[in-house]
């Protein structure tokens, strides 16, 4: 064997459970590492952009080619680690590549799975802990272990958590006044709740807001039963809701269509400093969008309809933006779960008015391109054929 791809064959062919490529050649700006973990039928990539990280899921057998793709052009370094082994690829700046192995049972690499990054992850909403509402959702067994079958729940609950909580631990709140718009059966205000008071000690005042009266009478008592005195739910329209505060957050996940973008308007509309929104069903654009320019993007049904969220999205993003925010698009859910994966994540960051209209710019002139008339740039007031 004399080449990276060759020798990444050889790795594969030993089912590694966890992969790094590591040592970048461009520290700045750029991505400055990847980790690729085991799934049941697929390795899901973590690139490391930045404070920003972001997911990619690959097939096994595509695991070589993609190592190929990112070393020796960006990486010097691969190390996998596989049960009871471990094993190097190392380039160096003038082309050489060595390869390491260490395949005894008692060797290092054990000590690494361990006591590095694949140990036991700790979760934020941790097992053994007396959480109520991830027991009456049937995720924690009355013992306070993961049931069965509820363990991929389970992780997308943390990391719904962790989305909020990378901000959260920034700011140091002692208190926080938030609104959970769309919030259905409430399952996540619960937990949102208890993470907020529970785990991070914020006395917290959170409104959870839905159009169906019953379920939302149904989760007040709920929060009762639960002790949860700073949580109450109300019977509202995303539309026309009024809050009794000035909130601080503002979370709606899976609001269909041009709700979401209600949703946004009122938080911009009220200063709220935390935005976190996962977009849903977004219609509105598949409707009207149309391009001279580019027909081959519009010809094909779910092309069209993939374009057209990705282009919703996109520009809801800007106009943040264009208000002030500072915007990252998250994968938090598996996309082989679900396509709705995507939350928008928005903090108040006072930004400077040149990149402010940049961004304001680049939503008119992608509108003029796809005769698009966004329902977020209207509740804007927003002239988008300037």
């Amino acid at each position: 064997m004399n080449d990276i791809a060759e020798y990444t064959q050889y790795i594969m062919g030993r089912r590694p459970e966890r992969l790094v490529l590591s040592k970048p050649r461009n520290k700045d700006g750029g991505c400055i590492k990847i980790v690729l973990h085991k799934r049941r039928e697929y390795y899901q990539a973590e690139k490391f952009i930045g404070k920003q990280v972001f997911h990619e899921n690959i097939r096994d057998e595509d695991v070589p080619a993609f190592i190929s793709e990112w070393m020796p052009g960006h990486f010097y370094r691969l190390n996998a680690f596989s049960e009871g082994a471990e094993y190097a690829v190392m380039a160096s700046k003038s082309g050489t590549v060595t390869f390491l192995k260490n395949e005894n049972k008692d060797s290092t690499c054990r000590k690494e799975s361990q006591t590095g990054h694949d140990r036991e992850k700790k979760y934020i909403l941790p097992e053994g802990a007396v959480i109520p509402p991830l027991a009456d959702m049937g995720v924690f067994t009355p013992e306070g272990k993961v049931a069965k079958a509820m363990h991929e729940k389970y992780r997308q609950i943390n990391r719904f958590l962790e989305t909020i909580d990378d901000e959260i631990s920034k700011r140091g709140y002692d208190s926080i006044k938030a609104i959970d718009f769309g919030c259905g059966k409430g399952y996540l205000t619960f937990l949102l709740y208890y993470y907020l008071t529970r785990v991070k000690n914020i006395k917290t005042e959170l409104i959870g807001v839905d159009l169906k009266a019953d379920v939302m009478e149904l989760c007040g008592k709920t929060a009762e039963k639960y002790g949860y005195e700073g949580l109450r739910f109300v019977n509202g329209d995303i539309r026309t809701f009024e809050p009794p505060f000035r909130p601080d957050m503002i979370v709606s996940l899976h609001a269909c269509d041009t709700a979401t973008d209600c949703v946004l308007y009122n938080a911009i509309r009220w200063k709220a400093k935390l935005i976190f929104a996962m977009p849903c069903c977004q219609h509105e654009l598949n409707g009207m969008i149309n391009s001279a320019n580019f027909p081959i993007l519009t010809r094909y049904g779910v092309l069209k309809e993939n374009l057209s969220a990705i282009l919703t999205d996109a520009i809801r993003a800007n106009l943040l933006a264009y208000c002030g925010y500072k915007v990252q698009a998250l994968d938090i859910v598996n996309p082989l779960d679900t396509p709705k994966n995507i939350m928008l994540r928005a903090v108040y960051a006072n930004s400077g008015e040149e990149a402010r209209l940049k961004a304001l710019d680049e939503v008119k002139k992608l509108c003029r391109e796809f005769s698009l008339r966004p329902t977020l740039a209207g509740l804007l007031g927003i002239r988008l054929e300037e």
